[in-house]
């Protein structure tokens, strides 16, 4: 791996570049409108560049079940009553060899319009990102791309048992599917599943609820579910092979990385085969987990397995109960304690698609109020950060698009668009003239924050001290509100500070003689402290009998260069 630190710009295709603002609800491609491959031009994405992002996730790349009619081109008809929304969930992959037919101008050449925003991507210094989602498919999942030499999912199946390790699917012999509990809202239902299959989400009953992954079905990997986990890898299963086929497909199509949905449903063991046998076809491709299970990290960043995880229910948990004022700031201390030997492999978020915005009325009402959690995530460690599209402009999620109500998420099943994103691309210029002063305002904070973990080496490569015990004792400190922490390498040294309080704070931090020797710096002598976000603030004196005096905004935060005299 090389040096530099990951920024990570998620972004969902079919809603960035969408022109439409009429937004009707549960509205149709032909009302609402959805962006395309085509809209991150070069402008675009030189403008995302220029923040500071080394990689950009297109999030629903992969074709996946929809209620748009494609069948003119030869894509199978979808069922209504098996697909979430209009636009239907990017995890519910209709077919793993296709694109996204909603995000091609021409559809018949949809695979083309995806490689040249590959090609456009690299040439403006940025590798790509895309889904591989794993553990389950759409529920009537038929490949229309995948080449005449491999066989579809489930072709070779014995639905008489309800598991061998010979079948792709989990069945549920002489149950017919039940879609009763399901939100249909239909009269007629068309699709019918005999026997049954297990539903996405290790759902083993025929009858799944609208609180099921019901548009998904599980797919075997060589467990048994119903033997006491029993599992059944040798010889390979043939998920495995289909699987690697998959990847390799993608890769050799120019794909830097896969974000691996629910990685943890799927074997460990099958991570440790296929990771392997991609890197050595494709050395420099990543693969990142999206895992909530702590007591498996290590595990899964074994040698052989992911280069980076989530880390939602540690880092990402905690900064918004800090941020939001339900826990004390020291409790960031003990979440990082708890991966400080494998922090370097975390993936650090303040929002993504399944996480409320920050702007939302169900997280912090406001984008600025989250600034001092983005400075914190961003500049914590060497790991890899990553912001959603919208976040840097202060995108709220408060809308109700359709099948995903008003939660403070950005819809993912629904055709929408996002009044921030459409005045950014403002017909295609990609500048700010019709940015409010407090959207200028934040895009500015977060470019600077990207732009200096970029620039400074002591936050891409450096180590970290925490600040928190040593300010344990300083009434002047309050570690309730306020998190302090050190960043060097060579000679370069940097203190972050960040102010979780509501109002702005004069803050006394407090740096221990052994700090300056974990650095190998000179504890003595006259220090300053030289703001690198404000930079038009004054820098700050301090010695070994003073400590360091700071002023810092509510909310926010600031990164000193320390000097020695």
């Amino acid at each position: 791996m090389n040096n530099n630190k990951i920024i990570i710009y998620q972004v969902l295709p079919r809603l960035f570049g969408n022109k439409k603002t009429e937004n009707k609800y549960n509205g149709t491609i032909k009302e609402n409108g959805s962006g395309k491959f085509n809209s991150f031009t070069n402008k675009a994405l030189s403008g995302i560049k220029e923040m500071g992002y080394s990689h950009v996730w297109y999030t629903g790349v992969i074709a996946h079940a929809s209620k748009t009619d494609y069948t003119a081109h030869g894509i199978p008809k979808q069922y209504p009553e098996i697909i979430k929304g209009i636009a239907g969930s990017p995890y519910a992959i209709r077919d793993y060899y296709d694109v996204d037919p909603d995000l091609a101008v021409d559809v018949e050449k949809r695979m083309k319009e995806f490689e040249q925003l590959i090609t456009r991507t690299h040439n403006n210094g940025m590798d790509v990102i895309i889904d591989f989602v794993p553990n389950h498919l759409a529920r009537d999942y038929k490949s229309i791309m995948k080449s005449d030499a491999s066989t579809d999912f489930g072709a070779n199946d014995n639905s008489a048992h309800s598991f061998s390790p010979s079948n792709n699917f989990y069945y549920l012999p002489n149950q017919p599917l039940d879609m009763s509990l399901l939100p249909t809202n239909l009269e007629e239902i068309e699709y019918s599943e005999n026997p049954a299959k297990a539903t996405g989400n290790d759902c083993f009953t025929h009858q799944p609820s609208k609180f099921d992954w019901y548009e998904t079905v599980k797919l075997n990997y060589g467990v048994d579910y119903h033997n006491r986990y029993e599992t059944h890898f040798h010889p390979t299963p043939d998920t495995w092979f289909k699987m690697e086929d998959i990847l390799l497909f993608w890769a050799e199509k120019k794909v830097d990385a896969f974000r691996c949905d629910m990685a943890e449903m799927v074997p460990l063991e099958f991570w440790k085969w296929v990771i392997p046998r991609v890197k050595n076809k494709f050395p420099d491709i990543l693969f990142i987990a999206e895992i909530y299970n702590k007591n498996a990290y290590r595990n899964f960043l074994a040698p052989d397995a992911f280069d980076y995880l989530y880390d939602k229910v540690g880092l990402y948990d905690v900064v918004r109960d800090v941020a939001c004022g339900y826990r004390p700031s020291s409790d960031i201390t003990f979440t990082l304690n708890e991966v400080g030997d494998i922090q370097q492999y975390m993936l650090n978020f303040l929002e993504n698609h399944d996480e409320q915005r920050i702007a939302s009325d169900c997280f912090l009402g406001n984008p600025q109020k989250g600034i001092a959690a983005m400075i914190l995530t961003a500049c914590i460690g060497t790991n890899p950060i990553m912001v959603y599209s919208g976040q840097e402009l202060g995108e709220r999620g408060m809308n109700e698009e359709g099948f995903s109500g008003k939660d403070g998420r950005t819809t993912i099943f629904d055709y929408w668009s996002l009044d921030k994103i459409v005045r950014w691309e403002n017909k295609g210029k990609w500048d700010d003239s019709l940015l409010g002063d407090d959207e200028k305002k934040l895009r500015n904070v977060y470019s600077s924050i990207l732009q200096l973990c970029n620039k400074e080496k002591a936050i891409s490569q450096g180590k970290i001290y925490d600040l928190m015990y040593a300010n344990y004792e300083n009434n002047d400190f309050n570690s309730t509100k306020k998190y302090a922490f050190l960043r060097g390498v060579d000679d370069d040294l940097l203190l972050v500070v960040v102010n979780f309080n509501d109002i702005d704070s004069v803050i006394n931090v407090y740096i221990p003689d052994d700090a300056f020797s974990f650095f190998q710096k000179e504890k003595k002598g006259t220090k300053k402290a030289t703001p690198l976000l404000k930079t038009d603030k004054p820098e700050v004196s301090f010695s070994d009998t003073e400590p360091l005096k700071l002023k810092i905004e509510a909310y926010s935060g600031e990164v000193f260069r320390i000097t020695f005299e």
